[in-house]
C-alpha cells in the first residue's frame, strides 16, 4: 500500500528495455546521438509542430529552474501559486538559477491561481517603478499541488492576459499526462496552442526512471542556445544523453505515457470511492492521480500500523494518497479492509 508518491513507483519495463537497447555500442555525446534525434521527430508528432526546441534533464527541479532562468532576469519575478512546487519544494532553485529573480505568490482554490487576482496584479504593475520587482513570467502547474487540472481554455485565458503584460508563460507539467487524460486535451491543445511558451514535461512520475523534457515553443525556441549554456554551466548536460532520450522515446511510443497516466487516474478514482464509501470527505475533487482525504486520527493510525505509506499531514489538513502506473487493485482493496475494519481494542 505505497501511496506516498508516483516517484516511488518503479520504472516501467518498456523504459528499462529501451535503456538496455541504448547501451549497445558507442554513440555521440551530449545529445548528438541517434536516439535523441529520433526523439525530436517523435516530439514533433506528439505536439503537432516542428516549431520547437528541447532539452532533457533527470529531474523536475532542474527542468523548472533551467527553463525559468531563461525567461526571468535577476531583476524580475515569476508569478505562481503560493503552493506551487517551485515555491514549496525546490529549495529556492529558481531563485538560484535566475541569479536573484524572485517568486511572487498568488492565491487560488485548489492551488489554481485565481484569475481575477492575477489580472488585478498585472493591472497594478508599473515596470518603470525602479523600487519594484516586475513580473517576467507566469508559471502554471498542471496538475496542481492539490491534484487539480487547468483546462486548455483556462490556460489560454491566463496566457492571453500574461502576454498582454509582456510575460512569458511557463507550465510545470510534472503530471502533465494526468491532466491530459482528465481533460481529454491533446498535448498541443494544453501547451503551445493555449499560449504556453515553455513546458517542463515530466515523465518520471508517469513511469520513466528519471526523465524530464524542457520544450520551447515558437519564438521561445530562440532561448535554446541560452538553455544549453545554462545546462552546461549548472551540470545538467548529460554526457550520455541517449539514456534519457531512450526513456522518453519509450514513454511516448504508442502513447504509453497516456496509457500509464490513465491507469493511475483510474486507480485514484477508485481509491477516492473507497474513502467516500467509508464516510470520509475529500478535500479536493479527484482530477488526476492524487487523492486528498480528510481522515480522522484513528484511520490515519490504523493505516500507518498496516504499513500504508502516504502523507498524513498535507497542508490544509488532509492526507495525500498518490496512485501510479504500478498501483494495483489489490493495494486499494487492502486499504479498504483497513478502513472498514472494526477499531482495535
Amino acid at each position: 500500500m505505497n501511496f506516498s508518491s508516483d516517484t516511488a513507483a518503479p520504472a516501467h519495463p518498456s523504459v528499462l528495455e529501451a535503456m538496455g537497447r541504448a547501451n549497445d555500442g558507442a554513440e555521440a555525446s551530449y545529445g548528438a546521438d541517434r536516439i535523441t534525434a529520433r526523439l525530436r521527430a517523435r516530439l514533433a508528432e506528439v505536439f503537432e509542430t516542428d516549431d520547437f526546441d528541447f532539452w532533457l534533464t533527470a529531474s523536475g527541479t532542474a527542468s523548472n529552474a533551467l527553463a525559468l532562468s531563461c525567461f526571468c532576469p535577476p531583476t524580475h519575478s515569476i508569478l505562481c501559486h503560493h503552493e506551487a512546487h517551485i515555491q514549496m519544494d525546490e529549495r529556492g532553485a529558481v531563485e538560484f538559477f535566475t541569479g536573484g529573480g524572485r517568486l511572487a505568490l498568488l492565491p487560488g482554490t485548489g492551488a489554481k491561481i485565481d484569475y481575477d487576482v492575477f489580472a488585478d496584479y498585472l493591472g497594478n504593475v508599473d515596470p518603470s517603478f525602479v523600487h519594484g520587482t516586475p513580473p517576467a513570467v507566469l508559471s502554471l502547474t498542471n496538475l496542481t499541488e492539490c491534484g487539480m487540472a487547468y483546462s486548455p481554455d483556462e490556460v489560454a485565458r491566463f496566457a492571453r492576459r500574461a502576454k498582454g503584460g509582456k510575460l512569458a508563460v511557463h507550465m510545470d507539467g510534472a503530471r502533465f499526462a494526468n491532466a491530459l487524460v482528465h481533460t481529454g486535451a491533446s498535448p498541443a491543445q494544453m501547451s503551445w496552442q493555449a499560449g504556453v511558451d515553455v513546458l517542463t514535461l515530466g515523465l518520471t512520475k508517469t513511469g520513466a526512471a528519471g526523465c524530464e523534457i524542457i520544450l520551447l515553443f515558437g519564438a521561445a525556441k530562440a532561448k535554446g542556445g541560452e538553455l544549453r549554456a545554462r545546462a552546461k554551466r549548472s551540470g545538467h548536460m548529460p554526457p550520455k544523453m541517449r539514456f534519457l532520450a531512450a526513456q522518453a522515446e519509450a514513454m511516448l511510443e504508442g502513447g504509453l505515457w497516456l496509457t500509464l497516466a490513465a491507469h493511475a487516474n483510474a486507480m485514484a478514482a477508485r481509491l477516492a470511492g473507497v474513502f467516500t464509501g467509508a464516510g470520509y470527505e475529500l478535500a479536493w475533487d479527484v482530477q488526476g492521480n492524487e487523492v486528498f482525504a480528510l481522515l480522522d486520527p484513528r484511520a490515519v493510525q490504523d493505516l500507518q500500523e498496516d504499513n500504508a505509506r502516504f502523507y498524513a499531514d498535507w497542508p490544509g489538513g488532509s492526507s495525500r494518497f498518490v496512485c501510479s502506473w504500478a498501483t494495483t487493485e489489490a493495494e486499494i482493496a487492502d486499504l479498504k479492509d483497513t478502513l472498514v475494519r472494526p477499531p482495535r481494542i
